[in-house]
């Protein structure tokens, strides 16, 4: 009898450890998939766009209805809209998860607020632009500007800057709150001094996040921000501006001369994917630096 329970209990060990590392050729496939086909985009962008790349084509403006001449405008401008927009969607995201997470005791409404913002999350982004026309652009009387565009990309990311925050927060021991309000601190001051510096690289990744996807998007400052083409450097917020993915989606679809421009559109492509991964970039070393205090 001993002799049968022992096969069974092999049987059952050697069935476990045939399904662990199925699941795990499974997964490694997937990320392979994944990886190549990453690779193989990168390197598809790169070879149609290197030949564009210059000097000349990061400090220039466009030139010969933007066949020649360079993306300066585009850059300074998407430049613009990520400050602006992270100057409205950082402090009030996390001012909104701190109140969430160390504040509201209300458990319905949190959730209610919370349901909120991952349905706001799921939003198209196309909707973000066309709300941002209606309100800033066009109630608000601000134009097509930098002023309306930067608004609108705020609130397409306060829901990502919320939600990473609040995470952030949530796994910071409850010990260190105690420990430091048990010493006479205030709760304000505990979260200040003792909680927010041990979230800090959680909200990092939060903020890289939305400062990225503020440069990639198209369809929000194609109604409140972007230009075809501008001459002239904006002179204040209420100016329109030129930005790398409209940049790209003019020179692909509507311009006058799109073969002609095809090298130019890569490289646009390159510049952009060079500015998020910088970002991302200096988002890990921030990480890194503050997880080692």
């Amino acid at each position: 009898m001993e002799t049968g329970i022992l096969k069974q209990i092999i049987k059952r060990r050697s069935g476990a450890a045939f399904s662990e590392k199925t699941m795990f050729a499974i997964i490694t496939f997937l990320s392979a998939v994944v990886l190549g086909f990453l690779v193989f985009m990168l390197a598809y962008i790169f070879k149609n766009g290197f030949s564009a790349l210059s000097w000349e084509f990061i400090s220039e403006r466009p030139r010969n209805e933007m066949t020649e001449g360079g993306i300066f405008p585009a850059i300074l401008g998407t430049l613009y809209l990520m400050i602006g927009s992270s100057a409205l969607s950082i402090p009030i995201g996390i001012i909104t998860a701190i109140y969430l997470n160390e504040y509201a005791r209300n458990r319905k409404l949190v959730k209610i607020i919370r349901l909120g913002i991952n349905n706001l999350a799921g939003v198209p982004s196309v909707v973000f632009g066309l709300f941002g026309l209606s309100l800033f652009v066009v109630f608000f009387d601000f134009g097509v500007s930098i002023l309306a565009g930067s608004l609108t990309l705020g609130a397409l990311n306060l829901p990502v800057i919320i939600r990473s925050t609040e995470e952030a927060l949530g796994v910071v021991p409850g010990t260190y709150r105690e420990a430091s309000l048990s010493l006479g601190a205030t709760r304000w001051q505990t979260i200040y001094r003792i909680v927010l510096p041990a979230a800090l690289p959680g909200i990092l990744t939060g903020i890289m996040l939305s400062l990225g996807r503020a440069a990639g998007e198209t369809a929000p400052i194609m109604f409140t921000a972007a230009a075809f083409y501008s001459p002239e450097f904006p002179a204040s917020i209420y100016d329109e501006i030129m930005a790398l993915p409209y940049h790209i989606y003019v020179l692909a679809t509507a311009g006058t001369h799109i073969q002609e421009s095809r090298p130019l559109q890569y490289g646009t492509a390159i510049v952009l994917i060079a500015m998020v991964f910088i970002l991302n970039f200096a988002g890990i070393i921030l990480r890194y630096r503050y997880k080692r205090r």
